[in-house]
């Protein structure tokens, strides 16, 4: 028991003993008891609606008080005056934040725990066509309406930012991140990125538009190529092998611009992923046109699927993904290796492996595997005629169909490349 505890209960039982030994005197111990008992509640009442006036009324002076209810208006004053610095303390704190965040280039939207907008800076009411504190207290969804950014908020992981069109200028692109801080509060940044969305989509169109153009004179190339193939003189081997290097590189090059409009596509295209994919079917004509490329090494190429298990997706890009993971393990496979092709269901997600017995592929180079061009062994991928996107076409086939590539090797005992694919997309 604390001393102040003490204190009180020793003077009570002190007025009662010296109540009751007045009282005796008179013979009325028990009225003089009764008497000062009520006084004394009087006085505990008295202070106890001091107290309570002034927590309604919040005035800066704490009431007057004798014996241990002036320790407690002593107490409570102290701790008045602390808060008081403290809310000063954050006053200048959240003003410098303030200040900080009308300074930065981006845009800046606070969220309350039930996503009602608390403030926002001047670019973030430029970019999202919302003023302060006139929207102050409205849900981010009512006013922010692009079917993008509610499914992004209703995730709720925000790993990623996203990119969509200006709520309030389609023309304009804005890339969009929510960070959670405090308690279940978030922070939106927003960043204007037209003119890199505009260079972007001439990069691309200009990339598609030179893959169409190379087409028709790489076809014209390469049959002038098989007729001189098939005509070279009999006594000229330099004229037969240059006309063979000739018609390999050509062929490469078609690959390569096969790839890049197949890469052109994935990134322009709107992503209609509905139809369903029997992906049994599809891959069992995979499976016999990798034996057909195999047969030269003699690969075991094996193929393991639950034939209930298709998705909801796009059948060319699905096939594009899978043909080129399942030739990237023929390719890289040596003589006599083992292919194994595997389609199942793991938990809730759907996913689509290849592994082989190759010579694997060394830990620094996997995160950089999916970039364009990227090739671990250059002599090796060119020999086997690799374009260098093969892997990056999977990579943006994948995210289409909302998935994640994982890919696991170890150098000597083979590598796996799988396809995770959410159950959204699953149709059983």
């Amino acid at each position: 028991m604390s001393p102040q505890k003490k204190r009180v209960i020793t003077t009570l039982l002190s007025i009662i003993v010296a109540s009751a030994l007045i009282g005796a005197l008179f013979n009325k111990s028990l009225l003089f008891i009764t008497i000062v008992l009520f006084i004394y509640i009087i006085f505990m009442l008295r202070n106890i609606f001091k107290l309570h006036n002034w927590l309604l009324e919040q005035k800066s002076e704490l009431p007057d008080a004798q014996g241990y209810w002036g320790e407690i208006f002593n107490e409570l004053h102290l701790l008045q005056r602390k808060k008081n610095k403290q809310q000063k303390l954050l006053s200048v704190a959240l003003s410098r934040f303030k200040k900080a965040a009308e300074a930065l280039p981006d845009g800046v939207v606070i969220l309350s725990q039930h996503n009602e907008i608390e403030w926002i800076n001047p670019v973030a009411s430029s970019l999202l066509g919302m003023s302060y504190p006139k929207d102050a207290g409205q849900k981010i969804n009512n006013l922010i309406r692009h079917p993008k950014f509610q499914r992004y908020l209703a995730k709720n992981n925000f790993s990623k930012s996203i990119t969509l069109p200006a709520p309030d200028n389609a023309d304009n692109t804005l890339t969009m991140q929510v960070i959670p801080f405090g308690y279940k509060q978030k922070m939106i940044f927003c960043r204007d990125i037209t003119h890199i969305h505009k260079l972007e989509e001439m990069r691309t169109n200009f990339v598609s538009n030179v893959s169409h153009e190379m087409r028709s004179p790489l076809t014209v190339l390469t049959g002038y190529l098989e007729m001189y193939s098939d005509n070279y003189p009999k006594d000229e081997k330099s004229f037969k092998l240059g006309i063979d290097n000739m018609t390999q590189q050509a062929i490469r090059m078609q690959r390569l611009v096969t790839d890049l409009l197949a890469l052109s596509k994935m990134e322009t295209a709107p992503i209609e992923h509905t139809r369903i994919v029997n992906i049994t079917a599809l891959l069992v004509s995979l499976k016999e046109n990798a034996e057909v490329l195999a047969r030269e090494k003699n690969h075991q190429v094996t193929l393991e699927t639950d034939d209930n298990l298709n998705l909801r997706g796009n059948s060319d890009e699905l096939h594009s993904l899978f043909a080129n993971l399942i030739n990237n393990a023929v390719r890289y496979t040596g003589e006599n290796g083992g292919i194994v092709i595997r389609w199942y269901k793991n938990n809730n997600e759907a996913v689509f492996s290849v592994t082989d017995d190759g010579p694997g592929i060394a830990a620094q180079h996997i995160p950089h595997l999916t970039e364009r061009f990227y090739r671990a062994d250059v002599d090796r991928s060119r020999e086997s005629g690799g374009t260098g996107l093969g892997l990056a076409i999977v990579k943006h086939a994948v995210e289409r169909h909302d998935g994640r590539l994982v890919i696991s090797s170890s150098l000597g005992k083979g590598t796996t490349f799988s396809c995770y694919f959410p159950e959204q997309r699953i149709s059983c």
